[in-house]
């Protein structure tokens, strides 16, 4: 059976760029109709990411206009559904567009209008700067409609994601079972990359418990139930922050990796032959490394393996992953599953009947987030 949409299908990253602005329909921070419309307008052009940019940041503008209409009125709700769906057409239209001015600037536009969007539509959503190594970690602080110390999840994001759309697509429906969420941006994600700065690292124990610091020193945090979870990349943040801090609860990888530097030795031979099954650009995974080029990169993921540490990895354990992912192809969950020592720990693979068979639930992100969010809510 066809198990997801392919909007271009000669162009699986593009492909999934819209897969990813449809699917935050679920939680009315887009519309599908909007996006069909940025999407006729770039049918014929894959591949032109400039023309993916200006068709994408026109919506943004046009959708933030109308927003800004709606606030003279007085129509606050409303107002803020506007700008949460032009924050994330602001994100989608920057993803493809190598570092520069305009790459921060659009970004900036996005955190603007998301933060105008939270605090008309989730005003329970929070601004959080984590203290980290002299510097700070940018956040979003989701706390849970509870009474008392409650549990926390501490959310990372992946490769070419960021906090808000963590917050979106995960940390709501996890707030939404009693649960607090820190959506943070670790070193090479989301604003800690884009307006810091701050590379990626493999050691992140260090960002993750910095992280549970800040939640553990808050009063409505119960710091005994404090887990850790990334999405995509994060499927490697995650477990390694876990195996090597002990202070967490529990740990879900949205997402399973074992070795990252044999998951880019596969993805850099398909992108070197030309092959389409990728889901970043060439300049992605260089500059959130901090590296010049592919051969440095290759050299620093070395350190990017779960091998010697996934035994170390005590807590319960769950990794969700799709039976159909071509970037991370689900051996790499099993292998993970495999290597964990916690004796409580679950791996489940989705199948394209049940939905949510591809890369981290591209093609179905309601499933995969509702399955997490009740696993946490089960187990914390």
């Amino acid at each position: 059976m066809s198990h997801w949409f392919e909007y271009f299908p000669s162009n699986h990253m593009w492909s999934q760029g819209m897969m990813f602005g449809i699917e935050m329909a679920g939680w009315g921070a887009a519309s599908i109709s909007e996006i069909d419309q940025i999407g006729q307008k770039l049918k014929g052009h894959e591949g032109d990411n400039e023309l993916w940019w200006k068709e994408w940041v026109d919506m943004a503008r046009r959708i933030e206009g109308f927003g800004d209409d709606e606030e003279a009125r007085g129509h606050r709700l409303t107002s803020g559904a506007y700008y949460l769906r032009a924050a994330v057409y602001y994100f989608c239209g920057e993803r493809f567009i190598a570092p520069s001015e305009r790459k921060w600037q659009t970004y900036r536009d996005c955190l603007r209008c998301f933060a105008k969007g939270l605090e008309r539509r989730y005003p329970r959503i929070t601004r959080a700067e984590v203290p980290y190594e002299g510097t700070t970690l940018p956040a979003w602080w989701l706390r849970a409609d509870v009474d008392g110390p409650a549990p926390t999840v501490v959310m990372f994001d992946g490769l070419d994601n960021a906090k808000e759309m963590s917050v979106l697509f995960g940390g709501i429906e996890i707030a939404r079972r009693g649960i607090h969420v820190l959506a943070i941006d670790g070193p090479g994600q989301g604003e800690a990359l884009r307006l810091q700065g701050i590379p990626s690292r493999y050691d992140y124990e260090v960002p993750a418990g910095a992280a549970y610091d800040w939640v553990a020193a808050r009063p409505e945090v119960d710091a005994r139930r404090v887990a850790v979870m990334g999405f995509s990349m994060g499927g490697y943040y995650a477990p390694r922050a876990a195996a090597k801090d002990h202070r967490f609860a529990a740990c879900v990888a949205w997402g399973g990796h074992f070795d990252y530097h044999e998951a880019w030795t596969r993805r850099r031979r398909i992108m070197e032959s030309g092959g389409t099954k990728i889901s970043a650009p060439n300049f992605q995974l260089p500059w959130v490394l901090g590296k010049p080029d592919m051969d440095a990169c290759m050299k620093k993921l070395e350190d990017y393996r779960l091998q010697d540490v996934a035994g170390d990895l005590l807590c319960p354990f769950f990794c969700l992953h799709g039976e159909n992912d071509t970037i991370v192809p689900v051996e790499f969950a099993r292998r993970l599953y495999e290597a964990v020592g916690a004796k409580n720990k679950t791996l489940r693979v989705l199948t394209a009947y049940e939905g949510g068979s591809e890369h981290c639930q591209e093609d179905n992100r309601q499933v995969g987030a509702n399955i997490i969010a009740d696993w946490l809510g089960d187990t914390l």
